[in-house]
């Protein structure tokens, strides 16, 4: 950790989601508004001088509200080189077993080594793909085969593509190794592992759905098909389907955060054949506003869903859906987990029987997942990186977090902080 900091970033996200339910919509605009001054962030730096705190008594470094949650380190934005961070996924080295987060930001991508506890370094960065002088928005990446896969809603950026590997002797900026141009932005993207198949969604191409891309040889992306059936998707999980509903075994199945212009739904599309995907279904929920992200649980069982607008809207508290899957025909929304803070939600992963929930300014929540038979949910811990407030409002905190690291800590990427890792201690 640096002993000063140089500058203090200037913009967090400030948005009011209205209009067509379209990425542009969903990024209103970046407005300066009030971030913590030099002095607040320095007292938080001296507070915790190795990036290191344990939860004691709530509280982490005197400044974040916790429990059950530590700190193993934290970076600054100043020391991502970003104005702004948003998305974030994460790379172990299959030859040296070393950890790595890739944080996304308004300049580019940025990979940081977070294999030593508190010793978290930056490796370096790949530039936005049109180099600007502007803010160009937030970027959001996914990996696989050890390769590195960035789209962005900048025009046009298309898909970057770069060599995971190569972490392992350079630093410092780096070139793409390839890049698709078969959309100019999109709004994220999904990767099936299993099948080699990525899934940009939020694009300006197949009706804002599903533009698939064979990724099956990382640095010759090639356009595979299109789903355009539901209008707009927000974003998606696809997988090699294995859960309960023997119909659909070994299928490739997308189930979709569906905002169109016609409603929010959770959609199922069996992608499978590329060129003629099918619906599978298509569920409206109460008390919607905008169908925003969705996981699996482990089993397939079960699909955990956050709407992003329902606490503004309605003013219900942080609510998380509970899906039964075991019918794919026929979901059936079985619960709600309302958490006791007013936060909007953002992105949720689950990894084993627990549930990681960015949520803006209420932090990192964890969940347990033994009752989600019954709809339910249990909050077991809790990391709040945004110590201001817990309001329904987009001004800052964290935008999403990986859990899935060889090492037992999650990565968690704040808007207005850069990059917390971060463990689960009960």
């Amino acid at each position: 950790m640096r002993a000063t900091l140089a500058t203090t970033a200037t913009v967090v996200l400030a948005a009011s989601i209205l209009g067509a339910p379209t990425a542009a919509a969903h990024e209103q605009s970046f407005d300066a508004v009030s971030p913590p001054t030099m002095e607040q962030r320095q007292a938080e730096l001296d507070s915790a001088p190795d990036g290191q705190a344990k939860c004691v008594d709530g509280t982490a470094a005197d400044t974040y509200a916790c429990d059950n949650v530590e700190m193993v380190d934290h970076l600054w934005l100043e020391d991502l080189g970003l104005s702004f961070a948003n998305d974030m996924w994460g790379w172990t080295d299959p030859q040296t077993q070393r950890d790595y987060a890739i944080i996304g930001g308004g300049e580019g991508t940025v990979f940081v080594d977070i294999s030593d506890p508190g010793e978290a370094s930056v490796v370096g960065m790949l530039p936005r793909h049109v180099p600007t002088s502007e803010r160009t928005s937030w970027r959001d990446i996914k990996v696989f085969d050890d390769h590195a896969f960035v789209v962005s809603e900048q025009i046009p950026h298309g898909m970057q593509v770069f060599d995971l590997t190569r972490l392992r002797d350079e630093s410092g900026t780096f070139d793409a190794d390839a890049h698709y141009a078969g959309f100019g932005n999109a709004h994220n993207l999904a990767i099936n592992e299993d099948t080699g198949y990525a899934y940009a969604v939020g694009t300006s191409t197949c009706g804002g759905g599903l533009h698939m891309v064979d990724i099956s040889d990382p640095t010759s992306p090639g356009f595979a098909g299109c789903f355009a059936g539901h209008g707009y998707i927000h974003d998606t999980q696809c997988v090699t389907y294995h859960g309960p509903d023997a119909d659909y075994a070994g299928r490739e199945i997308c189930v979709n955060s569906n905002a169109a212009a016609d409603g929010n739904y959770v959609s199922v599309v069996d992608v499978t054949d590329k060129l003629t995907p099918t619906v599978l279904a298509r569920m409206s929920y109460s008390g919607d506003a905008y169908s925003h992200q969705g996981w699996f649980t482990p089993d397939q069982r079960h699909f955990l869903h956050g709407d992003e607008l329902d606490e503004l809207d309605h003013g219900n508290t942080t609510r998380t859906r509970v899906w039964d899957m075991t019918d794919l025909d026929a979901p059936r929304h079985t619960g709600s987990f309302d958490n006791d803070t007013t936060s909007i939600d953002h992105n949720i992963y689950t990894e084993r029987q627990l549930a990681f929930a960015s949520n803006y300014t209420s932090g990192l929540r964890v969940y347990h997942t033994g009752k989600v038979d019954e709809g339910e949910l249990k909050e077991v811990g809790y990391f709040d990186l945004y110590p201001e407030n817990d309001n329904a409002s987009f001004e800052g905190g964290t935008w999403s977090n990986y859990p899935y690291f060889k090492r037992d800590v999650v990565g968690v990427s704040s808007m207005d902080r850069g990059l917390f890792v971060l463990r689960v201690t009960d």
